[in-house]
């Protein structure tokens, strides 16, 4: 599949959770569901239960540093949840302003801005690879199981150091792996959307980050979830399974900084 072919499979399985409501994981595939991935918002200053689709596979504002009067920008920031936290945080002297592709979710999130009143809150309509704001405007940038649903990741990260001031940082949540996935996988468009196949070994996600320019990159936490044998049924044979298991492979979560 090329570039195109995949955002739009992204785009369309977003804008369905987002217009039916789903409070499901986007890392799901199938019987496979990543929200056991993601710590629990509940009881967290700014958390607004209709903005929380369970869509993270993490808490990027837990290790952000964010502080009072910030400029924070959320990637992929469906229908607001990191955004709030992030609001309640800078105050109201601070912006926290989300990033997203899929139209119904930037709707969604607006919906929620306005129940909740916000007016140093803002939703804009774009993708990561060309995020619509100027050079230097950030404080920190934050992003929750979004950057692996990225095609061009280097690109990514590049976008993420130019919107970030000097001496500023992001804090990511995101899916990485450690070993080789089996080609059926790798094609998968559902395991594609699903967060898996998409996913960059953990060592070339900490390269991608310096090659862009940071000059620091800081794993904060891991988390492991292997696929679970029904889905792997679903792509791989019993040998091949078997073959699968025998070599040192893992599906990680991880929330990594990093200082421009």
């Amino acid at each position: 599949m090329n570039t195109d072919n995949l955002k739009e499979i992204v785009k369309e399985k977003y804008g369905l959770i987002a217009s039916q409501n789903n409070r499901k994981c986007g890392c799901k595939t199938k019987e496979i569901d990543y929200t056991i991935l993601q710590k629990d918002y509940k009881g967290t200053e700014g958390y607004f239960n209709e903005a929380d689709l369970g869509l993270g596979c993490g808490m990027p504002t837990e290790f952000a540093g964010i502080k009072k009067g910030n400029t924070v920008v959320d990637l992929g920031s469906g229908a607001g949840n990191d955004v709030f936290v992030a609001r309640a945080i800078v105050g109201e002297k601070g912006k926290v302003i989300g990033i997203d592709f899929t139209p119904e979710m930037l709707e969604k999130a607006e919906r929620n801005r306005q129940k909740l009143g916000y007016t140093n809150v803002e939703f804009k309509q774009g993708e990561i690879e060309s995020i619509p704001l100027e050079d230097s405007s950030a404080d920190v940038v934050i992003s929750n199981c979004v950057l692996n649903l990225v095609p061009d990741k280097g690109k990514a990260f590049s976008e993420i150091y130019r919107i970030l001031k000097r001496g500023a940082h992001f804090c990511v949540s995101d899916i990485v792996l450690k070993g080789e996935l089996p080609v059926e996988i790798k094609k998968s468009a559902e395991m594609y959307a699903g967060c898996v196949s998409g996913a960059l070994q953990q060592d070339d996600y900490i390269e991608a980050i310096y090659h862009a320019g940071f000059k620091s990159a800081e794993i904060k936490k891991t988390v492991n979830s292997p696929l679970p044998d029904e889905i792997l049924r679903q792509y791989l044979n019993e040998k091949q399974i078997e073959d699968f298991k025998k070599k040192e492979f893992g599906i990680f979560s991880i929330t990594v900084v990093g200082v421009k």
